[in-house]
């Protein structure tokens, strides 16, 4: 219809968007990257906080700097009193996901500098945002049981600090070392959906808060988040190990997906979920939960064989989850308490050299021009 022809893919699949150098992915070769460094490097030898470091500001911190941060995230972890009374009075019904995008919408009317949208501004709010994100999830959980709101704990890093306001048990090395492995895999992972919407948002200018409020609303989808509380259900409903190979074959024939496997990026095996399989059987022997494990391990060879599909990171995510002790339906805020980072250091960049994402759509209405019929010969 227009004077140059328009590219066109459904979904904007390997339609590249923007440039950014935070995020690399190879699908062909299952690799996924953080500004140049391999994930199974991250993974294995850093921590959650170096690793938001690493994508905010484009190095990993030295000791003195890691110090720093992780008394500035220490610092800004409690909530405003009445949003915690509103979450206690208006919210205990209400799902996870809601919450964290409405009291992460709220925390706007508390910051007294938000017309400053300065580079310097809004890594404080990205900062504070990484920080209230655990505080958000674990307060709404602890008061939708009726139980009292674990205060913070300053002398505990990022994922064990989370643990512990969740169930005010301070977690074992184990289980606050697999939940820091998770929140590292899943800081980023470059232009999905929560992520663009997030770049989308901040493109107008608009607050840091705004922009996150709508990768929360992005996550919530169930193509999106939400995968691995799928999966989880399924290893529940299938129960013993030796009902998993019945379970699949009523699922192949009723063309049932199944939850956890292929990636829209990736045609070789996610490399989150080699990380994620290892901490699940690990947790499992821990725990007592290895039937989950057993079975898990089941599904993936079958669906390999049968399907040819690799499980990706949901897949191992929801049995890691919860063997720590973590509801179901807070899988999808943990992934988010992880994702803050990567969100915000998008942010960050796009508004570094900002143009309004605006793209354009490929008309296939009614042929232009046409006649306009007066009321009375419609």
């Amino acid at each position: 219809m227009s004077g140059s022809r328009l590219v066109f893919k459904e979904g904007l699949e390997d339609i590249v968007a923007t440039a950014s150098d935070i995020c690399y992915i190879d699908g062909e070769q299952g690799v996924l990257s953080y500004r140049g460094y391999d994930i199974h490097d991250l993974a294995l030898g850093t921590s959650f906080e170096e690793v938001a470091h690493l994508l905010w500001f484009g190095k990993f911190p030295s000791r003195a700097e890691l110090g720093q941060l992780r008394a500035a995230i220490a610092a800004e972890r409690n909530l405003p009193m009445d949003l915690l009374a509103l979450m206690s009075s208006q919210m205990r019904s209400a799902l996870p996901m809601d919450v964290l995008r409405t009291v992460t919408s709220m925390l706007s009317m508390y910051d007294s500098d938000l017309s400053n949208n300065s580079y310097e501004a809004n890594v404080r709010r990205s900062l504070r945002l990484l920080a209230q994100f655990t505080t958000i999830i674990a307060a709404f959980d602890r008061l939708r049981k009726g139980l009292e709101v674990v205060p913070p704990r300053p002398d505990l890093d990022h994922a064990a600090n989370f643990l512990y306001m969740l169930t005010g048990k301070v977690p074992d090395s184990t289980s606050a070392r697999g939940l820091d492995i998770a929140l590292v895999l899943h800081a980023d992972h470059e232009l999905n959906a929560s992520t663009f919407a997030a770049r989308v948002t901040a493109s107008t200018l608009t607050d840091m808060y705004s922009a996150i409020t709508s990768g929360i609303g992005a996550l919530k989808g169930p193509l999106h988040g939400g995968a691995n509380e799928a999966v989880m259900r399924m290893l529940l409903e299938i129960e013993q190990p030796d009902r998993v190979e019945r379970y699949l074959r009523d699922a192949f024939a009723q063309k049932r997906k199944i939850p956890g496997f292929g990636h829209r990026v990736y045609r070789t095996e996610d490399p989150r979920a080699t990380h994620l399989r290892q901490m699940s059987k690990e947790l499992g022997e821990q725990t007592g939960h290895v039937k989950l494990f057993q079975i898990s391990r089941q599904i993936e060879e079958i669906v390999k064989w049968e399907k040819g599909l690799n499980c990706n990171v949901d897949f191992y995510s929801g049995s890691v989850y919860y063997m720590l002790g973590i509801a179901i339906d807070l899988f999808t805020p943990v992934f988010a308490i992880s994702r803050i980072s990567g969100w915000t250091a998008h942010v960050l960049e796009q508004l570094k050299h900002n143009r309004l994402i605006r793209p354009r759509a490929e008309y296939t209405g009614l042929p232009y021009p046409q006649k306009l019929a007066p009321l009375e010969q419609r």
